[in-house]
């Protein structure tokens, strides 16, 4: 590794970081990544699911009480990120804010999620090429996407970041495709005859299942946004993150919240609650039953099902891009800050944390392999233990922002000098942490009906928790390193 280096020998050249990493990630690149972070199949296939468990009603109004939850919690990473943008963000935030050692934890935590959600999205891009090649082996299929994912994250940042906004600018162009002609369909301009507020008055509707069904679908609709805090760690390698990123802080909210919760209620408009075909499109491969492909074909457009297919495919790349991008940075954050081996340190002339890129893609390819072997229990475990790796991720945002405001007023700073401020300091923080928690332990409640019974599937749902407790309470009894009083928190940039 002769085209190496450490943060030992740094060039002074302002185009790179403390870490070794080059800032070359501009403003569309920033902003695709936080909008591009939060679409993916839980809008284009499960959206129609949540409609069927809670009615139209039940689930704009879930995810708009989600939307509202992420945007007080962009505002929290908003402000950490401008103040101080690394790539390590997590990792190093709640080092600095907390302890050394749940800094370590969430460092870890965010690692094997992302880690884990390559290995995902290879299966998931296997079976839509089914769709077309059914005859050919899935594994070639998860193997080249792996290839061009490597390719676009070792070549530079600005590789990745090219790939991530061209994936997500097909995301992003398909959901306003598909709120335009949604709108014209309820108005009766396309598609036939407009069925009004039908759908939002037949059965149950518009809150089916009352509370019950808002709850479940506050789970769903958690997941669905996992992805924006994305932008934390491509904070570490833009341009001019005081600019860039407040810039995309703003926008982000009132897009995601456009593209998803007008989405729902242009679901909720055209196609009926008790349709079967909504409930099933989350359980079934079958792309021709997810609800923007019916109502794609309920307004004419030929080949719907093939065009959702590709624009499938290229959110479960744009995903396994961004985690392959994540992961990668994270563990050569951790290794930065000593929480992880020194090889990970090294990075290429062009930035790139070579090391810690193969490491996470030889990661991801195992957890892939687990897919393969016997009925893929194993993978389904692993996937079930990341799943929560992102909602602690998310808290960990909430509670280093907190203690990060009230240190920095302690020692005499005035809030108006930061680059960006989150204005509702200091609800916002607290709300979201409230938040998370109850869909953190709100989403196996049904499982407690019967714990016996239920008993694996409350370990797979849970799993991330006692692992998450184990990082931290390890390091803590390894390390003896105390937490960090407010008085003494590090606020060097």
């Amino acid at each position: 590794m002769s085209d190496m280096t450490t943060s030992d020998s740094l060039a002074s050249d302002p185009t790179t970081t403390d870490e070794g990493l080059k800032r070359a990630l501009k403003s569309r690149h920033i902003n695709m990544i936080a909008i591009g972070g939060a679409i993916g199949t839980g809008l284009f296939v499960a959206s129609g699911a949540t409609i069927s468990q809670a009615g139209p009603g039940g689930a704009l109004l879930a995810y708009t009480a989600i939307g509202i939850m992420v945007f007080l919690l962009m505002q929290s990473l908003g402000e950490m990120a401008t103040f101080l943008p690394l790539s390590s963000s997590f990792e190093a935030y709640g080092t600095r804010f907390v302890s050394p050692s749940f800094g370590f934890a969430a460092g870890w935590n965010y690692w094997f999620n992302w880690a884990i959600t390559v290995a995902v999205e290879l299966v998931a891009a296997a079976l839509v090429m089914s769709y077309w090649l059914p005859d050919v082996p899935g594994w070639i299929w998860s193997a080249t996407f792996l290839v061009i994912l490597i390719a676009l994250n070792a070549i530079s940042v600005k590789g990745y970041g090219e790939g991530e906004f061209w994936f997500a600018s097909v995301k992003v162009f398909t959901v306003i495709v598909f709120l335009i002609m949604g709108v014209l369909m309820i108005f009766g301009i396309l598609g036939g005859k407009s069925p009004g507020f039908a759908n939002w008055m037949i059965g149950e509707a518009p809150f089916v299942q009352g509370w019950h069904g808002i709850l479940s679908v506050f789970m769903i609709a958690g997941f669905s946004f996992q992805g924006t805090e994305m932008i934390g760690v491509a904070a570490g390698e833009a341009e001019h993150p005081e600019k860039t990123i407040p810039k995309a802080i703003r926008s982000v909210f009132v897009r995601i919240m456009l593209f998803y919760v007008g989405a729902i209620a242009v679901i909720g408009f055209l196609l009926p609650y008790s349709d079967p075909r909504l409930l099933g499109a989350s359980e079934s491969e079958d792309i021709s039953i997810a609800p923007f492909t019916l109502i794609f074909e309920q307004a004419g457009v030929l080949g719907a099902a093939t065009l959702m297919n590709a624009v499938i495919l290229t959110a479960i790349l744009s995903a396994g891009n961004s985690g392959m991008f994540a992961s990668t940075r994270m563990l050569h954050g951790l290794a930065m800050s000593g929480k992880a081996p020194k090889i990970f340190t090294k990075v290429t002339k062009k930035g790139i944390p070579l090391p810690a890129l193969i490491a996470t893609t030889a990661v991801g390819a195992l957890c892939f392999l687990t897919s393969l072997v016997g009925e893929g229990e194993a993978y389904q475990w692993l996937v079930s233990a990341s799943g929560l790796a992102g909602f602690i991720t998310w808290m960990g945002i909430a509670w280093c922002h907190y203690n990060f405001r009230r240190a920095y007023v302690k020692q005499g700073n005035d809030p108006k000098d930061l680059p960006y401020r989150a204005k509702l300091f200091p609800i916002g923080p607290i709300v979201a942490l409230i938040m998370c928690t109850i869909v953190v332990f709100g989403q196996g409640i049904d499982f407690f009906t019967d714990p016996a019974e239920n008993f694996g599937e409350i370990m797979m749902t849970y799993l991330t928790l006692p692992l998450f407790f184990l990082l931290w309470g390890g390091h803590k009894l390894v390390t003896r390193a105390p937490g960090v009083k407010l008085e003494e928190v590090d606020l060097t940039r």
